[in-house]
């Protein structure tokens, strides 16, 4: 897997959500992505917890990420569905790994899972994409 990318893109694209919620893409390759969320106590819920929707945020760029590892960025995507199971409650950076499942001519799947710093499981999503020539 690779991770030779500018360092103000997602794996070789620009996507200002991704930057705002300051996602750092660790590998991509061989069907796989690895996306890091660091910690920031503006995504926070009332407890301190990592909030869900920064966790949603996570598994839709890591997940969509997964499925263009092939050609990074060669292809963006448009989400069609994104399933998300949360399991426990989150502490600290929030790493997803994600695996494209199955590759068509345009619509794709992946799956992947969310641990917190401690190593906690703490989510696990799955997803379809449409994958779109840039």
């Amino acid at each position: 897997m690779s991770s030779s990318f500018p360092p103000d893109t997602l794996f070789g694209l620009q996507i200002p959500l991704a930057a705002t919620f300051g996602l750092q893409g660790e590998a991509v390759g061989d069907d796989q992505a690895r996306v890091r969320l660091p910690f920031n106590a503006a995504h926070a819920n009332s407890r301190g917890d990592v909030h869900g929707g920064a966790l949603s945020v996570l598994f839709d760029c890591g997940l969509a990420a997964a499925v263009r590892s092939h050609a990074p960025t060669q292809f963006g995507v448009a989400t069609i569905d994104l399933s998300i199971h949360f399991v426990a409650a989150a502490r600290g950076d929030v790493v997803c790994t994600a695996r494209c499942e199955r590759r068509g001519r345009s619509i794709s799947f992946a799956r992947g899972e969310a641990h917190d710093a401690e190593g906690t499981l703490v989510a696990l999503a799955t997803g379809s994409f449409k994958l779109i020539e840039r």
